[in-house]
C-alpha cells in the first residue's frame, strides 16, 4: 500500500498497464509532452516513448475515431478527452461506432480494448464549459460501459478493469478529487469488478446513493443525519451501465427509502433512470418517494456554482423530509 492522490493512482494505473500490455497506446490533447492538462499522464512518453504516449490535434471526433481504428485492429487504445465537456463533437463516434462495432459486425469485429478517460464535473470554478456531468448522455447507449471512480483506491482498481474490459468503457474522474482526494492504494495489480455497487456503510433508516465526488457528500449529510437519530446506508454504485440493481433494491426493501444524489441536472439524469427501475423492484417496501437531489436545470452557473452544487446541506434537508414523510 502507498499514500497516493487520485492523479497518481491514475497514472500508476496507466503505466502498469503499458508495462504489461505492449499493443496498449495513451494519447490526446498534450497527454505527451507534458502529461495533460491534470498532468494525469505525467512521465509516460518518457518511460514509454513517443509511440505509445503521444499529443493528438485538437479534435475530439478525431481522437475517437483513431481510438476506434486502432482498438479494431487489436490495439489497446486509452484515449484522454480533455474535459468531458468537450465529448460532444466525439459523441457520433462514440455512440454510433464505438457502441456499435461488435453488434453490427456480428461479431467479426470489435473494440472491446478501447477506453475512454474524461474529468468531469464542477466545483474548480470551471465556469459552464468545464464543469459538466455529462454521463447520463452515455448510459442509454447500449454495447458501452460508464464507470465513475470515488477515491484513489477505486480509481486505480477500476481503471485497470475498465482497460482490460471488452468492452468499450467511458471512464468519468471527478476532477475536483484529482488532488483533494488522498488514501492508501495497493502498489500492486489491483482490479475492482466493473458492474458492482459497493455499500460503503450500513444504515436502517434510508438508502443514499451516489457515485463519485458526490460519495463525499453523502458522507457528510449522513454524519448530520446521525446527530438527530436517523440511520444511513450509503452506496457507490461506481459502474452506471450496467448498474447493480439487486445491490439497491436489497438496500431499499431494508430501509424502505432512498436518495439519489448526481451533480448533473435533475431533468434526464441518471437519478431517474435508478427511481424508476427501483419502484418497480421495492414498490411494496418504499416508505416514502424516492428523493433526487441534483444540479439545476441550467447551465452551470460560474459564479452561483454554490447554490447549483447538490451539497451536504441540500442532501440533509432531503433525508429529514424523506424520513417525516
Amino acid at each position: 500500500m502507498a499514500q497516493m492522490n487520485m492523479l497518481q493512482a491514475i497514472n500508476q494505473a496507466l503505466s502498469s498497464e503499458m508495462e504489461a500490455d505492449k499493443k496498449m497506446m495513451v494519447f490526446g490533447e498534450d497527454v505527451g509532452h507534458f502529461g495533460g492538462v491534470f498532468r494525469a499522464t505525467s512521465g509516460l512518453q518518457e518511460k514509454f516513448g513517443r509511440e505509445r504516449c503521444f499529443n493528438t490535434p485538437l479534435t475530439e471526433q478525431g481522437i475517437a475515431g483513431f481510438a476506434n481504428g486502432l482498438a479494431s485492429n487489436g490495439m489497446t487504445a486509452v484515449a484522454e478527452i480533455q474535459f468531458a465537456d468537450y465529448i460532444f463533437p466525439a459523441i457520433d463516434q462514440i455512440v454510433n461506432e464505438s457502441a456499435k462495432f461488435r453488434y453490427r459486425s456480428g461479431n467479426e469485429f470489435n473494440v472491446g480494448g478501447l477506453t475512454f478517460r474524461t474529468p468531469y464535473g464542477g466545483g474548480i470554478a470551471g465556469g459552464h464549459y468545464h464543469s459538466q456531468s455529462p454521463e447520463a448522455y452515455f448510459t442509454q447507449t447500449p454495447g458501452l460501459k460508464v464507470v465513475v471512480p470515488r477515491n484513489p483506491e477505486q480509481a486505480k482498481g477500476l481503471l485497470i478493469a475498465s482497460i482490460r474490459d471488452k468492452n468499450p468503457v467511458i471512464f468519468f474522474e471527478p476532477k475536483r478529487l484529482y488532488r483533494a482526494s488522498v488514501g492508501e492504494v495497493p502498489e500492486g495489480d489491483h482490479v475492482i469488478e466493473l458492474g458492482k455497487a459497493e455499500v460503503i456503510k450500513q444504515g436502517t433508516d434510508i438508502t443514499l446513493l451516489g457515485w463519485g465526488a458526490q460519495m463525499e457528500i453523502l458522507e457528510n449529510a449522513a454524519e448530520m443525519a446521525a446527530k438527530k437519530g436517523i440511520s444511513c446506508e450509503i452506496i457507490d454504485l461506481r459502474t452506471l451501465s450496467p448498474w447493480d440493481v439487486d445491490t439497491v433494491a436489497a438496500s431499499v426493501k431494508k430501509t424502505g427509502r432512498l436518495l439519489i444524489n448526481h451533480e448533473a441536472p435533475l431533468t434526464g439524469g441518471f437519478a431517474g433512470e435508478i427511481a424508476a427501475t427501483i419502484q418497480e423492484e421495492c414498490f411494496l417496501y418504499l416508505e416514502s418517494p424516492i428523493a433526487r437531489v441534483c444540479g439545476l436545470d441550467t447551465p452551470y452557473p460560474l459564479i452561483h456554482e454554490k447554490e447549483y452544487m447538490p451539497d451536504a446541506l441540500k442532501t440533509f434537508e432531503a433525508i429529514k423530509a424523506s424520513v417525516k414523510f
